[in-house]
């Protein structure tokens, strides 16, 4: 609020008296950063008719009560406006104001003026607004000095590699391999960092997409001198290559090859020296259980009487790896492959994998204890449960990576046969052949190899074949005792498998194959075997 005040000259005014201001200024003037000094300017005119006295008083003298003392002196040129003296601008009157005279006859009010602050504060935000986006500026500025340098220099080295492929064009001399994939090799970084350029750059990219194209006409001339070479040097070196990468296939894989000649012995004869060597393994499929159930046998029944018989039975362990419960029968190969037509059947006695089908019977070791049981498959019937004298059982001596497997069964071309320790041979694998009616034990060989250090074991024309690990990938069959001779000794013949452990291995005289139960796949392999029978001791 600012007080005036007014004195007339010609005498006292009386309270009560009819005021008008006319116009009311002021400016401001404000400088920063310590230079800034503040001024202000007030222009009030207030014209009053004085309520008594002379009407013919055309000029009033208003002086503030504040300092600094202004005096201003207005012209009257009408009772409802006034104009300035100094501007000649004409202003609008305020409201009426009822003023008050003191005892020295000074008319006072009061006039509030608007609030015209010069806004330092946004100057000041502008001002810090403007040195970020400067820093910012110059930043890009710098990447774009960057981006023009490495232009610079990838121009020089596509002019070089242009240099170089015209060269290439007109000279008829061959160039190498290794020519052409140099040159590549620069075309590729270069696209590279062209790519690179156009998604970090921003702005115009006209002369980063001509450098592309020209990249990609060199990519393609490049590939075309390597096709048109003129003597065709690097198609024989390719050519070369790849028959010598046969050539070292066929050395590898021609241990794992069935000779063609001289051909395999008859089906069911044993007129050969015995096993020499293993095919690949082929994966027939995962068992119909499933890939959980990793224990188990599977295997084809052999029949004497009928050897060309195809009877598959398919028996996977529980998941605990030792209860047998269920096992299913298929009357062909292509039955099995596609599990159709299939005779499922339950047990609550068999124990282990050392599970075998012969003469149409399923032969395993009985539930707990060292019996051994022969069921008919036709009815699923026990006819006959008999001990094994003498054999240890309950994990007491079974196969080194494969557990309740103390009893395993076998059939070769000449009888049924049982593989298995006692405390008498110190847990060294026994060999004895049984009457397949009754179970009788006919005869007995004692080895020299300690079982637990057995992964697996068969029979081959009444000689027994025993296995061990070698890692993940491959089995040995590394020991073999001849029950016809006596005669035992090792071998080395690599036997490759899909899985970590076998968990049972069935031969069949017919077919001359191994049936392999590989953690839950089923597996077959064809033997090798030597041609020249072995001579008797």
């Amino acid at each position: 609020m600012l007080p005036l005040s007014s004195h007339t000259g010609h005498g006292e005014i009386p309270a009560g008296c009819y005021k008008k201001p006319w116009a009311v200024g002021r400016s401001q003037s404000l400088r920063q950063e310590g230079k800034m000094s503040y001024s202000l300017v007030f222009l009030l005119a207030l014209f009053a008719r004085p309520c008594l006295g002379s009407a013919s008083r055309s000029s009033e003298t208003m002086t503030s009560t504040s300092s600094p003392e202004l005096a201003i002196t207005p012209y009257v040129t009408s009772p409802g406006a006034t104009s300035w003296a100094e501007g000649g601008t004409v202003s609008q009157s305020f409201s009426n104001f009822t003023g008050s005279v003191d005892s020295h006859g000074t008319c006072q009010c009061s006039v509030s003026l608007p609030d015209t602050a010069f806004p330092a504060d946004r100057v000041e935000r502008l001002e810090f607004t403007a040195h970020i986006l400067s820093q910012k500026f110059e930043k890009e500025f710098s990447k774009v000095k960057e981006y023009v340098q490495l232009i610079s220099v990838y121009e020089k080295k596509l002019l070089n590699l242009t240099v170089r492929v015209e060269v290439m064009e007109k000279d008829s001399i061959s160039y190498t391999e290794l020519d052409f994939e140099l040159i590549k090799l620069e075309v590729k970084e270069m696209h590279k960092l062209v790519i690179q350029l156009k998604e970090n750059f921003v702005g115009s990219t006209e002369i980063i997409d001509m450098l592309e194209v020209e990249i990609r006409n060199m990519t393609l001339l490049v590939e075309k001198l390597e096709t048109l070479d003129q003597n065709n040097v690097l198609s024989i070196r390719r050519q070369i290559l790849a028959l010598k990468t046969k050539l070292k296939e066929c050395e590898a894989s021609k241990s794992e090859l069935v000779p063609a000649t001289p051909p395999p012995p008859a089906p069911g004869s044993c007129s050969h020296g015995g096993v020499v060597n293993i095919s690949a393994p082929s994966v027939v499929q995962l068992n119909w259980q499933g890939f959980s159930f990793k224990y188990g046998a599977w295997g084809r029944d052999y029949s004497p009487q009928q050897p060309e018989r195809t009877l598959y039975w398919v028996a996977p362990l529980n998941t605990d790896g030792r209860y047998l419960e269920y096992y299913r029968l298929y009357n062909s190969l292509d039955n099995l492959l596609i599990y159709s037509h299939s005779q499922s059947y339950r047990i609550v006695y068999g124990q282990g994998s050392g599970i075998v089908a012969y003469n149409n019977h399923l032969y395993m070791n009985w539930y707990n204890g060292r019996n051994i049981a022969k069921i008919n498959l036709t009815t699923n019937g026990v006819t006959v449960n008999r001990p094994l004298p003498m054999a240890a059982y309950n994990n007491r001596f079974s196969y080194a990576n494969v557990n309740w497997q103390d009893i395993d069964l076998a059939v070769d071309e000449q009888a049924l046969w049982v593989i298995y320790a006692t405390e008498e041979s110190t847990g060294n694998i026994v060999i004895s052949k049984l009457n397949d009616t009754s179970l009788e034990v006919l005869s007995t060989w004692v080895t020299k190899q300690y079982k637990p250090s057995v992964s697996n074991a068969f029979m081959v024309c009444g000689v027994l074949y025993a296995t061990r690990t070698l890692n993940t990938r491959t089995e040995e069959i590394f020991y073999y005792y001849d029950t016809n001779t006596g005669r035992e000794g090792h071998l080395a013949i690599p036997m490759r498998k899909m899985q970590e452990r076998i968990q049972s291995i069935n031969y069949h005289p017919f077919d001359q194959k191994l049936y392999v139960y590989n953690d839950g796949y089923l597996l077959n392999y064809d033997l090798v075997f030597l041609q020249e029978p072995r001579q008797p001791v």
